[in-house]
């Protein structure tokens, strides 16, 4: 294996062991040699790509803000609302958001590595703005006062969520988060035409999937 592709999946395989064991214990009582028992790679290894455990925490955090499952759409607050949804399905199942989310709301830590808050404020604000730039949005909305109002209802619908249903009914609270939102900030015409149902971020996440094999198939006919 080339070293450059070796390097690469070494870095992947220690914050993907990282993320695991920042989603179970917590940024405090993680430590290193268990992240490197998951891991399975040498302590010279690590600290090659991270020089501390708060640097592997800010590297699960960059993580967050994946753009692997955007497909454009025609309208942006669809767009916006795909990424919500997709995040929803998601996050249950992955442990590098689930860490992204204990990791976010660490207070103590924070300081020390950060937080995935802003980055999602920051890009629901930009996407609110082209929004409202192509008439989607109502005129007295102000994109980056809904993007803080969003992100503190999506923090609370995660919590919720994990603490009585084990996340296991997060799309429907994410869709009903989107349902009670969307009426207050968005155009009557735009608004019957978004898509906004449980299943939404199963079905992005299926189109994106589908994408390659589709493709190839109408290279080969």
């Amino acid at each position: 294996m080339p070293q450059q592709e070796r390097a690469v999946r070494t870095r992947r395989a220690v914050l993907e062991a990282a993320a695991t064991v920042f989603a179970e214990r917590g940024y405090a009582a993680a430590t290193i040699a268990e992240i490197l028992d998951r891991a399975g790679v040498t302590k010279g290894a690590l600290y090659f790509h991270f020089d501390s455990k708060a640097a592997l925490a800010r590297g699960v955090l960059q993580e967050q803000m994946t753009t692997e499952y955007h497909v454009p759409r025609e309208l942006r607050l669809q767009e916006w609302v795909d990424a919500g949804m997709t995040l929803a399905e998601r996050l249950p199942r992955e442990p590098m958001l689930l860490a992204g989310v204990r990791l976010s709301a660490d207070l103590q830590g924070r300081d020390v590595f950060g937080s995935a808050w802003p980055a999602c404020a920051e890009l629901t604000g930009s996407l609110l703005a082209e929004a409202k730039e192509r008439g989607e949005v109502l005129p007295h909305v102000v994109p980056e006062e809904t993007a803080q109002v969003f992100l503190g209802g999506w923090i609370g619908v995660q919590f919720v969520s994990q603490a009585v249903a084990d996340w296991s009914d997060l799309d429907h609270r994410m869709s009903a988060l989107f349902n009670h939102l969307l009426p207050a900030i968005a155009a009557p015409a735009v608004l019957v035409r978004l898509d906004t149902a449980p299943d939404r971020g199963a079905r992005v996440i299926a189109e994106v999937r589908q994408k390659p094999a589709a493709t190839l198939a109408g290279a080969n006919s």
